[in-house]
């Protein structure tokens, strides 16, 4: 695999990139556009983690605030107690490395002290203190940091998103932000890097970034990708949200094929299945990596 990083430190665990893995997404939120209210309660939660684990997720990623087109922000407060009874669970049942979706730098320190291992980003540490907050968990803990690429806010980045070179503009922001990270005190092997497909992409835009992925895994940094159910397989397959997984598989595969180390996804089983087939084919003459 191209990658700097043969595994992530995670507060003590070990999150082996060797081969390509999966992130099961854990929502807690009523209006997410996949499973928006479907695991609001700790039991119901609980219970999909247990699933996802046992599915072969090697991390979970726990969001409390939507970033579908159109969302509307939620105060530091309630993002905090949908989120946090939440992780204080699976770290008390499951083995599990346990990943905080959030952009807010309060939600950050808390979910950390709380168990979670990971922070995943749509901001790139952007909004104000995070990228402090980020600094001051990774002198205490080894935490890493997933750097996600997003044109406007999720409110209005659907609206006429542009580009003049889509892949040639992700990627230099990416390694703007990695910079400035690692300038700031971040340590390099903590971070990976995230597109942002479906954040202020059209349907041309996120496909002109799959067929350049490996310009992203070129930057010798842990590639993540999050295609899963997303509004570009609707556009190319004319299906609803929830006839979306035989699309978002082939998605993933490609994305590996590409280079991505860590894919996020709602359909654990079926997209570690196809990871593993992908993975087998990268490790032949056929498919080299790239």
């Amino acid at each position: 695999m191209v990658t700097a990083t043969p595994a992530l430190n995670c507060r003590g665990k070990l999150l082996s990139l060797a081969q390509p893995c999966v992130m099961g997404i854990l929502n807690i939120t009523p209006d997410s556009f996949s499973d928006g209210g479907n695991f609001l309660s700790v039991a119901a939660a609980l219970q999909r983690a247990r699933a996802m684990a046992g599915e072969g997720a090697a991390i979970i990623d726990v969001g409390g605030e939507s970033t579908r087109p159109g969302a509307t922000p939620v105060s530091v407060q309630e993002e905090l107690d949908r989120v946090l009874p939440v992780i204080k669970a699976i770290r008390a049942e499951l083995p599990i490395i346990i990943s905080i979706d959030t952009s807010k730098p309060e939600v950050m320190r808390a979910a950390v002290e709380a168990g979670a291992a990971f922070i995943n980003d749509v901001y790139a540490l952007r909004a104000e203190g995070a990228l402090q907050a980020a600094v001051e968990i990774n002198r205490r803990y080894s935490v890493p940091v997933c750097l996600m690429h997003m044109q406007g806010m999720p409110r209005t980045m659907q609206q006429q998103p542009h580009y003049d070179n889509v892949a040639g503009e992700v990627r230099n922001f990416l390694a703007e932000r990695v910079q400035q990270c690692v300038a700031a005190g971040i340590p390099r092997e903590r971070l990976l890097i995230d597109p942002g497909f479906g954040f202020g992409k059209s349907l041309a835009h996120n496909l002109t970034l799959l067929k350049h992925l490996d310009m992203f895994a070129g930057m010798n940094l842990p590639l993540l990708v999050g295609l899963s159910r997303k509004s570009m397989i609707g556009a190319l397959l004319g299906n609803e949200v929830s006839e979306r997984l035989y699309g978002g598989i082939a998605l993933a595969t490609m994305a590996v094929l590409k280079g991505a180390v860590l894919v996020r996804t709602h359909d654990v089983r079926a997209t570690v299945d196809a990871v593993r087939i992908a993975t087998a084919l990268r490790q032949t003459e056929i498919f080299p990596p790239p």
